[in-house]
């Protein structure tokens, strides 16, 4: 009888699709190629007997493991993994390998070896010693960020469908694309999705829970100069790129940037500046752990910018604020079940579960404030986005592990009617 696909064979097959993203396409998805790994993600669900798995014209997959507890009120719980990578190194022509019983050495990359992996850049691997390590060869990024989680979850609803004895409730399964160009969950059908309970699987070390986020806002400023012809500009020119510089310039050198913070402290951060003497935009990313810390850093920017347009006297400019997520923390906090199952599923995995809060956000911020609480469970991902990312096979057998147990949490933790 043929073995079923080990965590590594699937995590090996789908690296080696390019899923990745286009922050600058109009599209749902933005690249067509993502559903290259959405369709081959169907065929395997429909392979294991689930036979609801779909792939909808925007490149999400649904898919259903049916109830098999007696038990008619558990929750229905969603595991939810994005297919598409990094916009920053190329996806394309991954080859994938592995560097077993890691022993503490550099991992020199072959097919560019001036990538080295080393312990001391990536300490994490400290704790891998003996494990079995799985890189890219040099030239792209691996793609463990978000293909861990895709493999564990393939992994984790194999094994709930061929093993009965295991109990739980409906298990929904959701596939995104576009998570790394912010736009994972703008399709998302959530009353077809149906579920009312979610954990992501797409964070780092193992044993971790993601269960707070930055809040964000955009900002943009549209600067409105005075042009002239250069010649004959005295007394008269106010250069809209000169005001953009001033307004950059009085931003402070050694606090709110993502350069000089760390743990809960927010940033104000330029992003892209464009423009000519007569008009230019500034747009900026606001981050903090709090709504009123985002709307002390947007009074900080708009008073740096009215100080700024005092020495402009016949020149305008307009700051405008766009919402863009907030901090899961604020719905997780009313449904403490979602993250204490997801604990005790950890602790069942034979680890030390630590919470953390992620200096970003996820596709779970944007699905808790959409009606589905959702903390983000470790994949085993590290050093995302660059040619050195890795995950090592362990990690990635325990958030498989871990996703059945909370599915299991779910159903003993649920009273009998």
């Amino acid at each position: 009888m043929q073995q079923p696909d080990t965590i590594t064979d699937r995590f090996f097959r789908y690296v080696q699709i390019d899923t990745q993203s286009d922050p600058t396409s109009t599209a749902n998805p933005s690249t067509e190629k993502q559903k290259n790994l959405s369709r081959l993600l169907v065929q395997e669900l429909h392979q294991m007997g689930i036979t609801d798995a779909e792939l909808d014209p925007w490149g999400y997959v649904y898919a259903t493991i049916p109830a098999n507890s007696p038990k008619p009120n558990i929750p229905v719980i969603c595991f939810c993994s994005h297919v598409d990578t990094s916009p920053d190194v190329t996806g394309a022509n991954v080859r994938p390998l592995i560097h077993t019983a890691y022993d503490g050495r550099d991992l020199v990359l072959p097919d560019d070896p001036t990538q080295v992996i080393r312990l001391a850049d990536h300490p994490d691997l400290a704790g891998q010693i003996g494990n079995d390590i799985i890189t890219a060869s040099g030239t792209t990024l691996l793609g463990a960020d978000n293909k861990a989680g895709v493999a564990a979850i393939m992994t984790a609803a194999h094994r709930l469908m061929t093993t009965p004895e295991i109990q739980h409730g409906t298990i929904r399964i959701l596939f995104t694309p576009d998570e790394e160009v912010g736009r994972g969950t703008e399709k998302v059908d959530m009353a077809k999705l149906g579920a009312h309970f979610g954990y992501t699987i797409d964070g780092e070390s193992v044993g971790t829970l993601e269960d707070e986020t930055f809040s964000a806002d955009g900002v943009r400023i549209t600067i409105q100069g005075v042009s002239t012809h250069p010649g004959f500009a005295k007394g008269k020119l106010e250069n809209a790129l000169k005001i953009a510089a001033d307004l950059l310039a009085r931003l402070p050198k050694d606090t709110l940037s993502p350069e000089t913070t760390e743990g809960k402290e927010g940033f104000i951060h330029p992003g892209h500046l464009e423009g000519n003497q007569d008009r230019a935009t500034l747009d900026f990313i606001i981050r903090d752990f709090t709504v009123a810390g985002l709307h002390e850093k947007e009074a900080y920017l708009q008073a740096q910018l009215d100080a700024v347009l005092k020495q402009y006297p016949h020149s305008t400019a307009e700051l405008v604020v766009t919402e863009q997520y907030r901090n899961m923390k604020e719905v997780l906090d009313d449904y403490p079940a979602v993250v204490d199952n997801a604990l005790e599923g950890i602790r069942r995995a034979g680890l030390n579960p630590e919470r953390r809060s992620i200096r970003g956000g996820t596709d779970g911020s944007r699905l808790s404030f959409m009606g589905l609480p959702c903390p983000n469970i470790f994949a085993g991902e590290h050093a995302f986005h660059s040619r050195q990312e890795w995950v090592s096979v362990q990690d990635m057998e325990k958030a498989a592990e871990v996703i059945v147990n909370v599915a299991q949490v779910w159903e003993e933790r649920t009273p009998a009617l």
